[in-house]
């Protein structure tokens, strides 16, 4: 039987790091006084919320995607592809924050990172049924 232990790994950093562009909104959101229900206020915060926002969409390619590739070609690749991923995104977090015109290599790593997951996946999918004939 196959292990998942370094895809799980991942997974749980991937929603670590979710968490923690949470925690950085909540603190921008007390620094800059956006109060409650308020989404938008200070450039700074709304850098900061639109990290958090940007992640989580994501995160719904991304953990599919790495879950499908790990099931159906390799999981270690699966694995070292998420840690790509991550990188990117602590990469578009820095850089967004600091100035929105240097997310721009970090969208890329992860967004490539994403893609190959999903085409992998996909594909793993597709020569197991046609290998196969199982649905």
């Amino acid at each position: 039987m196959q292990s998942y232990n370094l895809v799980a790994l991942v997974t749980v950093a991937a929603v670590l790091l979710f968490g923690i562009t949470g925690g950085r909104v909540g603190w921008a959101r007390g620094k800059y006084g956006v109060k409650a229900p308020a989404m938008s206020g200070h450039e700074i915060f709304d850098r900061h919320f639109r990290v958090q926002m940007n992640t989580l969409e994501q995160l719904v390619i991304f953990l599919p995607a790495l879950w499908l590739f790990a099931m159906h070609f390799d999981n270690r690749i699966a694995a070292g592809l998420g840690v790509i991923w991550l990188v990117g995104r602590v990469l578009y977090m820095r850089g967004y924050v600091v100035d929105p015109s240097k997310r721009e290599i970090g969208f890329l790593i992860a967004s490539v990172a994403s893609l190959v997951l999903l085409i992998g996946g996909a594909a793993g999918a597709i020569i197991s049924i046609a290998s196969t004939g199982s649905l």
